[in-house]
């Protein structure tokens, strides 16, 4: 039996909430171009990223750092992520709504919410390396 010491752990394989996120934008841009017209389709696309750089940002940003042994700088990272994700999403509201305004805004905050409602299904999406080897 050979157990995984608490140093030895690796971080949780978040690719596949992120690649989640993407196929919902998609879905999402393709349902709003065939139901409404391409400016509904960008509308879609705007809000969907609104949701997926932030967490592309706190993904590369929280996760640089692993190991027990760096404890203190992993929580640092992880507040730091964090506060960056917050201020690029405020970010990306203002200047997609400054720069390209939505054609659609009902469109434009429902791809936002369905790219966020990914992260529900994180537990199943997100593998873990198990404690414990037997």
């Amino acid at each position: 039996m050979h157990k995984t010491t608490p140093a030895a752990l690796q971080r949780p394989q978040v690719a596949r909430l992120l690649w989640g996120q993407a196929l919902v934008i998609v879905i999402a841009v393709l349902l709003a171009g065939v139901m409404k017209g391409s400016g509904a389709a960008l509308s879609a696309l705007c809000g969907g990223l609104v949701c997926l750089l932030p967490n592309l940002f706190f993904a590369w940003r929280s996760l640089r750092v692993t190991g027990a042994r760096y404890a203190q700088a992993m929580v640092k990272a992880f507040y730091q992520a964090e506060a960056g994700k917050f201020g690029l999403t405020a970010v990306l509201f203002a200047f997609f709504f400054i720069a390209v305004p939505p054609s659609n805004p009902a469109l434009f905050f429902c791809a936002y919410v369905a790219a966020m409602a990914v992260r529900w299904l994180g537990p199943w999406l997100v593998k873990r390396t198990p404690y414990t080897r037997t």
